[in-house]
């Protein structure tokens, strides 16, 4: 008898009995249930509160227009005229409703801030706050796009650790952008208002899963807690299609509640994720007698289902559990293991496959193993010839170095001696370089690597580099930048070693970009993360790297194009090197407990798209960040 018959014949009567008994229950006994009257009510008030925060994005952007139509307002801002700004502001935000208002110009300088306490006085900010670097703000700078739509968040103004709901639209004169203006309202009293039209208390989550504002209770730091969800939640909510996933139960100050949640969508835009709340006695729960005839019909339907399943058990799930035992040993290493099955149905053929895939995974496996421990060996074979070359060079390296300075001093009157000596020397000084690359990747591959750690600002090395490159850059005629590096705060890290990965990946940036280009390192403080990271940035305008090079250039010896075609000189256009440069700075990096990456368009020599290299490095929290 095939299995398809074990399992459906039974089954087939069971599901026959359950259909009609289900009907009846549908028709009679669930319409006007609790369940279904509160869910449609958390519906209800799900879609209230979403149309809140949609009015309250009309007002916010009627306020921003009000206010970006201001008379001179515009041409303050692209002067970065604070006094006028704050003059031509501060009335039309004093009769206004909303509770935050900052002005960032198209130089991405905050020129504006003020806010609006409980007691209704203006505090107008003094402190940069980093606005502009706020999503809502970076995409307006970048396009520089007048007509670009509004955006909208919710965040955390840094100045009295206050949540807002925030929109924020360009200013623009004659057609042209001239800034960007935020206006924001306190979730403090966005919440009260929108809990007495939706009938229902209210949740906000910001990222990660955190409640940030609650109606329900005393919206203490506990009840947060006990509101709040993990981070994999509140990832799977902000993408959900559902208008509202319910049936979560929770209870809050002795009194049981059930909630519904939601991404909170204004426009296009899914900017978190909030939640209605009802308590579970909102509406009257059934009597007894309902309760009795659903304890006796469901009591024997499962009656049903033991008896039932018993059967089918004894013809299917004991050669399964056969089946489910043997792939977890397997699973687990064993692959001598084979189930032994041969019952003549579909679980004996697939028992019998089983068996056979197993065999020829323990073929591979065996396989497999003999190629990696070769591969070990040879990898083994080659960090020792580094090991070996970077000791043996180094000592006739230093002689040649030494007796090339002895010559070009004494061939002083003479200079086209004293020119053949210089060009010794130079040529043992790159080649020592090698050397050291070699040493350093020795040091890396064998776990070697000792980190003098100390309390450090990456600015000063930053202009080491600077310096040591100079002449490239005079050369070469490429404009080297530094922002943003005297702000970040310090850290905690071997200063030689950071400068070590800065010097490569800045020779790399001067490799691989043309006469005439430019070379920038960008730093900021990421505060999102745990723990915190310095994000430093070099970028170039050179000739890029392939989306599928991204990780490979992090290999010792991987070279980028052809390497026959390479230039001689380390600092010229697609200079020649080792290859170790990128893997020495990986390796580095990562033993700070960093990481780095690339992020390029992609490679071409006649557009030059240029590439980012960034680093990540972990960073004791600020003080005064919340």
């Amino acid at each position: 008898m095939s299995i398809r018959l074990k399992v459906a014949l039974p089954f087939l009567l069971l599901t026959v009995v359950i259909s009609v008994i289900g009907v009846y229950v549908v028709t009679r006994l669930v319409t006007g249930t609790l369940t279904e009257r509160l869910t449609n009510q958390l519906l209800e008030a799900g879609r209230v509160v979403s149309d809140s925060f949609v009015r309250q994005e009309d007002q916010h952007v009627k306020e921003a227009l009000r206010v970006a139509y201001t008379d001179g307002l515009a041409t303050a801002v692209l002067n970065e005229d604070r006094e006028s700004v704050l003059n031509l502001v501060k009335p039309a935000f004093g009769s206004g409703t909303v509770e935050n208002l900052i002005i960032v110009s198209p130089r991405g300088n905050e020129i504006l801030h003020l806010l609006r306490d409980a007691a209704g006085k203006i505090i107008v900010v003094e402190q940069d706050t980093g606005a502009s670097n706020s999503p809502i703000v970076i995409s307006f700078l970048k396009n520089r796009n007048p007509d670009e739509p509004p955006q909208r968040a919710l965040g955390s103004n840094l100045v009295n650790n206050e949540v807002y709901y925030y929109t924020s639209l360009p200013i623009s004169l004659d057609g042209k952008f001239s800034g960007v203006i935020i206006l924001g309202t306190s979730i403090k009293t966005l919440l009260p208002a929108f809990k007495q039209v939706a009938l229902a208390d209210i949740v906000l989550y910001g990222n990660g899963g955190q409640a940030i504002a609650t109606t329900v209770g005393s919206a203490d730091e506990e009840t947060l807690g006990r509101l709040s969800i993990s981070g994999d939640q509140y990832l799977e909510l902000i993408n959900t299609l559902e208008p509202l996933v319910t049936g979560v139960n929770i209870e809050i100050a002795d009194r049981a509640f059930t909630i519904g949640r939601a991404p909170l969508q204004i426009g296009d835009d899914r900017i978190g994720v909030f939640a209605v709340a009802l308590p579970t006695d909102f509406v009257v729960q059934f009597g007894a007698s309902n309760r009795t005839t659903y304890a006796v019909i469901f009591s024997i339907l499962m009656l049903a289902v033991v008896v039932i399943g018993y059967f089918v058990s004894r013809m299917i799930i004991v050669p399964l559990y056969s089946l489910v035992n043997t792939s977890q040993a397997i699973a687990g290493g064993d692959l001598n293991r084979r189930t032994g099955l041969h019952t003549g149905d579909e679980i004996g053929t697939l028992a019998s496959t089983f068996d056979e895939m197993t065999s020829r995974l323990q073929q591979r496996t065996i396989e497999l193993e003999e190629k990696n421990e070769t591969l070990r060996k040879m990898d083994k074979t080659k960090t020792n010839f580094i090991q070996i070359s970077a000791h043996e060079l180094r000592t006739p390296l230093t002689l040649i170095m030494g007796y090339s300075q002895m010559l070009e001093h004494d061939l002083k009157n003479n200079p086209e001696m004293q020119g053949l000596a210089r060009g010794i020397l130079e040529g043992a000084e790159r080649m020592n370089d090698v050397v050291d690359s070699m040493t350093d990747v020795s040091r890396i591959d064998s776990n070697a690597l000792v980190l003098r750690k100390t309390t450090i600002e990456l600015a000063p090395i930053i202009r080491k580099v600077q310096k040591e490159f100079k002449p490239a850059f005079t050369e070469r005629n490429i404009n080297f930048n530094a922002e943003g590096l005297e702000k970040l705060p310090p850290l905690t890290a071997d200063p030689d070693m950071l400068q070590k990965v800065f010097y490569h990946l800045v020779m790399n940036a001067i490799k691989f970009t043309p006469d005439g280009g430019d070379v920038k390192i960008s730093g900021r403080y990421v505060n999102g993360a745990e723990p915190p990271q310095l994000e430093v940035t070099v970028c170039d305008t050179g000739i890029g790297v392939d989306s599928g090079m991204h990780e490979l250039i992090f290999q010792k010896f991987h070279q980028t194009g052809e390497v026959l075609l390479h230039s001689s000189g380390k600092t010229k256009f697609k200079g020649g090197g080792p290859g170790l440069g990128l893997a020495i700075a990986r390796g580095i990096v990562q033993a700070h407990g960093g990481r780095i990456w690339v992020e390029s368009p992609g490679h071409d020599e006649e557009k030059f798209p240029g590439s980012k290299f960034i680093i990540s490095l972990p960073v004791q929290k600020k003080e005064n960040q919340s």
